[in-house]
């Protein structure tokens, strides 16, 4: 092992006047690479950045032949160079050609050198390109050499988001100003159009090279400190009201707070000749690149509390990053990570759109983004890298479709859109008051889900006859602790209050799956969505039940109401659950409370086990409401958070529309009322289809009643029946594009 030459102080010194000097982006790059080979002590040193997602370009060299500049691309994982790219760590060979992934790439005359040492160029964990030096003799770099190079290349990143390295190529574009498209997977349909608001706004360094090693130490340390006594702080917020597991939770955030070596490899870095900020972001880096590569969900959620902290710091370093309470931009599109359910209601309804480089489709800032009917797009990978605060962009939540900083093009077609939607909005206002009767008079009732007392207003405002669905469960997922029987019959009496006399269906509390409240321990459980959940927690937990049953009860202050019971597999579960709501009933009588008027119960059917249960349970239950969300993931055996899978299974697929019409027919047998809720209630040729096979009654969010309504009146039923039957027969696996086409038709 050769000896290392690199002084990482006095090169990082020589880079920073570099960047300082007059010259377009190119000549900094080139004298980049001549400071670090001439520093290193060897022939070859070359940039290369990320021209794309999955591409990387030459863009300076010392060594190599000067034409291959701007011309030789790799691929992510292509060759070494783009195995450090992927892999976001480095390659250290002293015989290139015996090492994995070598690929020689004539064009640069790199035959004659043997070896080779490369690293990622990266910031916050996002790989910008890679940094590679190589020499003629056989050489193993010394620990020295690569973490110098590590040093280097940060402050390479750091500079090539300021725009330092602006020029000729595609690689060499400025940064965050062209036009972007981002596709991933819708989650509230809608479009949008508005500003970013990055949930996490991004810390901009503008001196990554410091002067002074012991001042930005001392900053570092103050820096600490400050967290320190914050994470504290929250540590005895918690010991007050929070379980055991929340307390080693809190305890091992504190640990990292407080680890020394977190702190040393800090140090270390500014003693190298980093600003404090950029030590920060470069053990940042590492952390995110290890998250990615750990496969235990207990490790990844640790190196997540490591993350936080790094935000944490960087913000007290800087003081940048949106405060609390800071007012809204105007035209706000939530841009984030990912975000909880209590973080997105302290934004509130004035939010134009919401687009997550993570999340889910049944994840609880889902569920409030469709009770608000705002558009939401999940998984737009990389969307909080390349946006700025500020940014122009549309939100397509039909295709699932970011568009960040639109040209002309784009903006005016997506106007138009805008544009057709808002004069649909007009026609359906105009027949908001009418009932959702077909053209061969047959009326069907139009519900409304809801969630939050804010949903409420758009009773009137929808032409919704009823609440066909009030999601209990959102006043426990924003709870650090559980709710009082006080709190919830107070927040159920303004639900009550806000229909005013009409119908409202109360589902008791749905969680486990996807849906996990902080005061209760989470099972560890291979499939959470076949496993201890809704009315299987309620029944293992009685005590939950009944305080809910009770604040429903005394909410109603004598008015009717409707109690379902979610995720009911078996006929015993319903006995069960209906036998603790008498037993509440005659408790609530004797202490001497009112009780409703009138109480219908009933039950989601979400799993096709119910639609065969014994003939008793349709005799006994008021009411059956189809899940439908539920339902079609375990017909299809389709995990609906899964997109590789979900998608292709239609909801107008013929068996599962047969399976829907077994369902009506089993219930219109017992005289049993039945209703179909689920987001596909609220798709207008859904809705149609369920109605032809014999529902009568659908459930929604309150923004789909007009499309839904306009499209059931425009229909004869019987009409569309005959053309589904159609499709069945013909041997169609899905009736859509057959009833679509006869719908066109008929207009």
């Amino acid at each position: 092992m050769v000896k290392s030459r690199l002084d990482s102080r006095q090169l990082l010194t020589r880079l920073r006047d570099t960047l300082a000097e007059d010259g377009d982006g190119q000549q900094r790059l080139d004298h980049i690479t001549q400071l670090v080979a001439a520093g290193v002590g060897v022939e070859v040193c070359s940039i290369y950045l990320r021209r794309d997602r999955q591409t990387l370009e030459l863009c300076a060299t010392e060594g190599l032949k000067q034409e291959s500049v701007h011309v030789t691309r790799l691929r992510y994982g292509e060759g070494l160079v783009g195995r450090v790219a992927k892999e976001a760590s480095p390659v250290n060979a002293d015989d290139a050609t015996t090492e994995k992934g070598f690929r020689y790439m004539p064009e640069t005359g790199e035959e004659m050198y043997s070896s080779f040492l490369g690293v990622p160029i990266q910031r916050l964990g996002e790989v910008l390109g890679v940094l590679v030096i190589q020499s003629k003799v056989q050489r193993k770099y010394s620990d020295d050499d690569v973490y110098a190079l590590e040093v280097v290349a940060m402050v390479i990143a750091e500079m090539k988001e300021l725009g330092a390295f602006v020029g000729d190529g595609e690689a060499m574009t400025a940064p965050h100003q062209r036009p972007i498209m981002f596709t991933g997977a819708s989650a509230q349909e809608g479009a949008a159009r508005g500003n970013v608001l990055l949930h996490d706004p991004q810390i901009v360094i503008t001196n990554p090279v410091a002067d002074d090693p012991e001042e930005e130490k001392k900053r570092l340390n103050d820096a600490m400190d400050s967290l320190r006594i914050s994470v504290n702080d929250m540590l005895s917020a918690t010991k007050k009201d929070s379980d055991d597991e929340q307390l080693e939770v809190m305890e091992a955030y504190r640990m990292f707070a407080n680890s020394k070596g977190w702190r040393t490899r800090m140090e270390a870095s500014i003693d190298s000749g980093l600003a404090a900020e950029v030590a920060v972001e470069k053990e940042q880096s590492a952390t995110r690149a290890r998250m990615a590569r750990v496969p235990d969900p207990y490790l990844r959620e640790r190196l997540h509390d490591l993350d936080d902290l790094s935000n944490r710091l960087l913000r007290i370093l800087t003081g940048q990053g949106r405060s609390a309470g800071d007012p809204l931009p105007e035209n706000p599109v939530l841009v984030a990570r990912n975000i909880g359910p209590g973080e997105l209601l302290e934004y509130g309804k004035d939010l134009r759109g919401i687009v997550l480089e993570q999340g889910s489709v049944g994840s609880h800032a889902a569920i409030i983004a469709r009770a608000w009917a705002i558009p939401m797009i999940i998984h737009a990978d990389n969307i909080t890298r390349e946006a700025l605060n500020g940014d122009a962009i549309l939100v397509d939540g039909d295709q699932g479709l970011a568009h960040l900083r639109p040209d002309d093009i784009v903006a005016s077609a997506f106007n138009d859109k805008i544009a057709m939607a808002n004069q649909a909005q007009e026609r359906f206002s105009a027949i908001r008051d009418k009932p959702a009767l077909t053209k061969d008079g047959i009326k069907i009732d139009l519900m409304m889900n809801a969630g939050l007392l804010a949903d409420l207003p758009s009773i009137d405002s929808s032409g919704a006859e009823g609440v066909g669905l009030f999601r209990t469960e959102l006043q426990f997922l924003v709870r650090s602790e559980m709710p009082k029987r006080t709190d919830l019959s107070r927040q159920y009496t303004r639900v009550f209050d806000g229909a005013k006399g009409k119908p409202v269906t109360f589902r008791t509390l749905d969680i486990g799956s996807d849906k996990v409240v902080p005061f209760l321990k989470p099972e560890d459980e291979p499939n959470p969505a076949l496993g201890w959940r809704a009315i299987r927690i309620s029944l293992d937990k009685p005590g939950i039940m009944r305080m809910q049953l009770e604040a429903i009860l005394r909410a109603s202050k004598g008015r009717p109401v409707n109690i379902m019971f979610p995720f009911v597999a078996q006929f015993s579960e319903f006995i069960d659950a209906k036998a603790m709501l008498d037993k509440t009933i005659e408790n609530e009588l004797r202490l001497g409370h009112t009780i409703p008027s009138d109480i219908k119960v009933g039950a989601m059917l979400e799993t096709p086990s119910l639609a065969f249960a014994p003939n008793q349970f349709f005799e006994m239950a008021d009411f059956i409401s189809i899940g439908g969300n539920d339902l079609k993931q375990f017909f299809f055996a389709a995990d609906r958070e899964n997109e590789r899978v979900r998608r292709r299974y239609d909801t107008l697929n013929v068996s599962f529309l047969t399976f829907i019409e077994l369902i009506t027919q089993r219930c219109d047998e017992f005289n049993t009322p039945v209703s179909f809720c689920g987001e596909d209630a609220g798709r207008p040729l859904e809705a149609m289809c369920f109605a032809a096979m014999g529902l009568r009654t659908l459930s929604m969010r309150p923004a789909s009643i007009g499309p839904v309504k306009d499209r059931l009146m425009s229909v004869n039923l019987a009409d569309a029946k005959i053309a589904i039957d159609e499709a069945r027969l013909s041997g169609d696996q899905s009736v859509r594009d057959r009833i679509r086409k006869w719908y066109s038709e008929q207009r």
